[in-house]
């Protein structure tokens, strides 16, 4: 299991964007990098520059994974035919932790990669316990019984702060749901713009 290493709402004040859209992010009120100096970081950035904080806002987004998670999963994107970027935001979005985040099972990226890890889901009915696992299309993901009672699930499940995306079909008890494409740069719904194409430009380099 990944460790998460720093807190969510240091990633937002780092990247200055509130990149899950939530209300609660310091983003809202205070939009400048955490620490002493955080007023006075403002200097243009470098290309290099750019492109490093685009390919740490994506990573981030997805309850900032490791560097050698996310490389992975890069050059898994640039040996398939086709744009390497928007392969990229497509396998990212296969992993099961996102899927459970998007389908609302619980209320956070990092909440659902610790709830996939102790055991809570399925996928076609065979228990899953890694949060990288690789979804396919048309298969079922479901929360086990015994846990759909626990509170974080019944808290994800009310939350109205995001839409359940168009490749995903949600069963009307809201614990089921089926994967039923790869998505889009332009389907996934990021609260933020991501730029894969910056982060193709900055592992060419």
């Amino acid at each position: 299991m990944t460790k998460r290493t720093q807190a969510k709402y240091k990633i937002d004040r780092r990247m200055g964007e509130n990149i899950w859209g939530r209300p609660k992010s310091p983003v809202n009120t205070r939009d400048y990098a955490p620490g002493q100096h955080g007023q006075n970081r403002r200097g243009k950035l470098s290309d290099y520059g750019i492109q490093l904080r685009a390919k740490q806002k994506l990573k981030g987004y997805y309850g900032d994974i490791t560097e050698k998670q996310f490389k992975r999963i890069y050059k898994d994107a640039a040996r398939q035919r086709g744009d390497t970027g928007a392969i990229l935001v497509g396998l990212l979005e296969s992993r099961l932790d996102a899927l459970v985040y998007r389908a609302k099972f619980v209320p956070t990226v990092f909440s659902a990669r610790q709830f996939v890890n102790h055991g809570h889901v399925t996928v076609n009915g065979k228990k899953v316990n890694i949060p990288s696992y690789r979804v396919s299309a048309g298969d079922v993901v479901e929360i086990r019984e015994k846990s759909r009672q626990i509170p974080m699930v019944i808290q994800g499940m009310a939350s109205n702060e995001r839409d359940i995306p168009e490749y995903l079909a949600l069963e009307e008890n809201g614990t089921k749901v089926t994967f039923l494409r790869v998505p889009v740069l332009d389907e996934i719904p990021y609260p933020v713009q991501m730029e894969p194409n910056l982060i193709v430009e900055f592992y060419s380099r």
